[in-house]
This record gives C-alpha cells, sequence and structure tokens, in this order.
C-alpha cells in the first residue's frame, strides 16, 4: 500500500474523530486549522448555517510581507491575526478543531495566538 495514501486515511479517520464532537454554534463557533507543509489556513465556522464567518490564511500579502514562513512564530501570529478579525465580528468564545493534527508545534502556536 502507498504509505502516503495511508497516512492521509489516518488523518482523515482522525479529523473525523474530532468533528464528531466539536460542532459550532452561533453562540460559540468553530475554529478550524488547516496545516500544509508550507502555510496554514484558520478560519471560523458557523456550522448551523455553515457560514465562514472570519478566516485568516498565511498566503495573505500582509503576512507575506512579515512572515515568509508558516513557521511557529508565524502561526502564532496568524492565531492573533484571526482572533483580532473576530473581535471585530462580535465573536469572543470559540471551540477549537485541530483537524485531526496532533496538538503541538504550529497547531498550538495558533491556539496561543488566538487566546492572546
Amino acid at each position: 500500500m502507498n504509505r502516503s495514501r495511508w497516512k492521509a486515511g489516518q488523518l482523515q479517520r482522525r479529523h473525523l474523530r474530532v468533528r464528531r464532537r466539536v460542532v459550532g454554534t452561533s453562540q460559540r463557533p468553530r475554529l478550524s486549522v488547516h496545516r500544509s507543509n508550507r502555510n496554514l489556513l484558520c478560519q471560523v465556522v458557523n456550522d448551523w448555517e455553515g457560514r465562514t464567518l472570519v478566516a485568516a490564511s498565511s498566503l495573505e500579502k500582509e503576512f507575506r510581507a512579515k512572515h515568509p514562513r508558516a513557521n511557529r512564530i508565524g502561526a502564532e501570529e496568524l492565531g492573533v491575526i484571526l482572533a483580532e478579525r473576530a473581535q471585530k465580528a462580535g465573536i469572543s468564545k470559540v471551540v477549537f478543531d485541530r483537524g485531526g493534527y496532533p496538538y503541538h508545534g504550529r497547531i498550538k502556536a495558533v491556539a496561543d495566538g488566538a487566546r492572546k
């Protein structure tokens, strides 16, 4: 079996296991994080309406100007940017969805940055 395919299947199973418990509502939306090898994408989602309320990405020009790479320091800054946008949209509490990724490194840095 192709190893990368096997790992993708594991990630998908972990993600589904997390999503069974984590549901975003209008009072407490879900902060979803997607991690690739080079970039991070974060969004605050209301699952009941199926709407993305706020989003931030390491692909944005303003972010790229400060942090050319989405490393741990850049991930924490991305969390801060997302939290500021959420505050402007009137969102103060969220449920964190790690997306099946282990809670360490860049994923933890995004959560810590959002808490600041």
